[in-house]
């Protein structure tokens, strides 16, 4: 008996180890065509960067502001794909959207959105973000192309670059809002950190220019308010679209 069940044994065992083997080859593989996947998503977007020559100076975006997000995105493999994702949203709007005169109000808050998650990355994640979008009804400004491109950028950008990033209390808030009246709101609020949040930056526009250009696109139709509560800053930007779109009928 001891010589019959020795063998059968024997089989059993190797078969076993067998079929681990085989369990871990192809989770193996599952692996590396997923990181494969990943790479090469990546090499993409940076063929994209390296090539991206934007000549919209309004907006002042360099292709080393996607460089450093794309080392960041790969500094931080466990969320990788995701916000490669959000990166390639952002690029396809600069680089086609943008190039329009105007957007819609939706596209502006999507490319916003996913701007937000893309600067995520750079904090813990216990930072606390807040995001929050109010649409008043069946607005019918919300698909209006009546919106310069990448008019929040100045808003978010400068909200990460001087917010108080260490306190166990600080936060970023970003709300957008449109309402009935067709008025398109941006309220962004952070914890402020000793830099001065009105200073300029190098690269970037700063605030000051950041209103002088909305004095050329909007003239009359715009509201930017700054302001600094104990250690919390504040921007808000308001555009009335019911004028803009007066304006724009007016000019065409």
């Amino acid at each position: 008996m001891d010589i019959f069940y020795s063998p059968l044994l024997y089989l059993f065992v190797i078969l076993v180890l067998i079929a681990a083997i085989v369990i871990l080859i192809i989770r193996n593989k599952r692996q590396q065509d997923h990181f494969r996947t990943i790479e090469q998503r990546y090499k993409d977007l940076e063929k994209k960067v390296d090539g991206f020559q934007l000549k919209n100076l309004e907006a002042k975006l360099q292709p080393h502001l996607f460089k450093n997000i794309l080392n960041s995105v790969q500094s931080h493999a466990y969320q990788t794909y995701y916000t490669l994702d959000k990166l390639a949203t952002v690029l396809d709007y600069v680089l086609y959207e943008a190039r329009d005169e105007f957007v819609s109000v939706r596209r502006e808050i999507d490319f916003a959105k996913s701007l937000i998650d893309i600067n995520k990355i750079k904090v813990s994640p216990l930072f606390e973000i807040k995001v929050k979008t109010k649409i008043a009804g069946q607005n019918p400004y919300y698909e209006q192309k009546l919106i310069v491109p990448m008019i929040c950028l100045d808003l978010i950008e400068n909200a990460f670059k001087h917010s108080d990033l260490q306190s166990p209390d600080a936060f970023i808030s970003f709300y957008f809002e449109l309402s009935e009246e067709g008025i398109f709101g941006i309220t962004v609020s952070n914890t402020s950190s000793e830099l001065k949040p009105l200073s300029k930056q190098a690269g970037g526009l700063g605030m000051e220019a950041f209103e002088q250009r909305l004095r050329i696109l909007y003239k009359d139709c715009f509201k930017l308010e700054r302001f600094l509560e104990g250690n919390i800053y504040t921007a808000y930007l308001k555009l009335d679209l019911k004028q803009i779109e007066r304006a724009k009928m007016y000019t065409t």
